[in-house]
């Protein structure tokens, strides 16, 4: 453990190698997106990088801001408007920023899918979820089945969202399905898998009679509340690997 500011090339390319960022065909542009300070002496960690978490990154003195998602998702994108603004508000306060997008849902030790898998006691954990080819979520077993509303309420303790079930599955649950954020696309596969629940994070109407159709449960647990394990449990990791104080930026968005 270090007991002072690391490089910032240093701790990118950490994060590179960590979360095998290479490996991801991924529409967000992983990595620093924008350079900051060159030594990190403080991070700030957060799902969204929108001028409110960038503005309060800089002022709670944090070097680098980790973010979820971040400012560029490999399209072209004018720097004018709101986008200049949070531009602007990164660069004038010297601060990194850093995106694990992907990445960040598939890690088997710090991704989302997996601490929220390890938070409801999961067993018997393997990828799963398909998206571009990549598998992104996880899925595995309760330990002792558990009705419907019972893991719903878990889930809700866990991330502190109200859930909206769709029980379109059995009334005992046992095999659990994770994909975060907006993954309702992935209910067909799950029950082809086998799985009797699909926890993600928001729902579309495209999608709204998959669970029905399909005999499977959703539960959608907030696309925000079931991103922000990832950061957290990332921050923590370089905090031991580095000793690097970080601080969670906590902006939901009730979506």
């Amino acid at each position: 453990m270090s007991n002072g500011p690391i490089l910032r090339d240093d701790l990118v390319a950490w994060l590179g190698d960590y979360l095998e960022v290479s490996k991801f065909n991924d529409p967000s542009a992983n990595g620093l997106q924008i350079e900051g300070r060159p030594e990190i002496t403080r991070i700030a960690v957060a799902v969204d990088s929108s001028l409110r978490t960038i503005t309060e990154a800089v002022e709670s003195g944090a070097d680098m801001l980790i973010a979820h998602h971040g400012l560029f998702w490999g399209q072209q994108q004018l720097i004018t408007g709101a986008h200049y603004r949070r531009v602007r508000a990164a660069i004038e306060g010297g601060l990194n920023l850093y995106v694990s997008h992907l990445p960040l849902d598939a890690h088997p030790e710090v991704g989302n899918n997996a601490v929220l898998a390890q938070a409801l006691g999961l067993e018997n954990v393997e990828p799963f979820g398909s998206f571009r080819g990549q598998k992104v979520g996880v899925k595995g077993t309760l330990p002792l089945p558990l009705d419907l509303q019972g893991l719903a309420d878990r889930i809700q303790k866990t991330t502190g969202e109200i859930c909206l079930v769709h029980g379109g599955g059995p009334g005992e649950v046992r095999r659990v399905g994770i994909v975060s954020g907006d993954a309702s696309s992935n209910l067909p596969e799950a029950a082809r898998e086998g799985l009797d629940t699909f926890i993600t994070g928001e729902p579309r109407h495209a999608t709204f009679h998959d669970s029905f159709e399909n005999g499977i449960n959703a539960v959608y647990a907030g696309h925000y509340e079931t991103e922000t394990f990832g950061v957290r449990a990332l921050a923590i990791k370089i905090e031991e690997t580095f000793g690097i104080p970080w601080q969670f930026i906590h902006a939901p968005t009730g979506l």
